[in-house]
């Protein structure tokens, strides 16, 4: 009997959540690093300053931190990611292609293209 009520429980979450992804809305904290604060980070960066240098000019605009300024580390984790997106866009692309699939309950293809094998670390 508990198991079917486990089983209730977590299908009523999964509708819920379905249910706020099409409505746009998507559980958890919002970014510390906007994309306007991580804008005027590549801009500073590129003129030569350290992120040292840049962290203390920043605001986080919204939470529970508003009005402070980001930590060292969630700048240099979002240069990061941004490194990231910038390298590898056409990966993002089909992760973004295959997520709108799977919400009108299309099951993805597989990748025909071969791709560089991941390296371990």
């Amino acid at each position: 009997m508990a198991e079917t009520e486990r089983e209730n429980i977590r299908e009523s979450t999964l509708e819920g959540l379905d249910t706020a992804a099409r409505k746009g809305k998507h559980g958890g904290r919002p970014p510390v690093i906007t994309d306007d604060m991580l804008h005027t980070v590549l801009r500073r960066r590129a003129l030569g300053e350290s992120v040292e240098q840049i962290q203390p000019g920043l605001i986080i605009p919204t939470g529970k931190r508003k009005g402070q300024n980001p930590s060292v580390a969630s700048v240099y984790r979002a240069l990061a990611e941004h490194a990231k997106r910038e390298a590898y866009p056409e990966a993002i692309e089909s992760a973004h292609a295959d997520f709108a699939a799977l919400q009108v309950g299309e099951v993805p293809s597989p990748r025909t293209e071969t791709a560089e094998p991941a390296r371990r670390r």
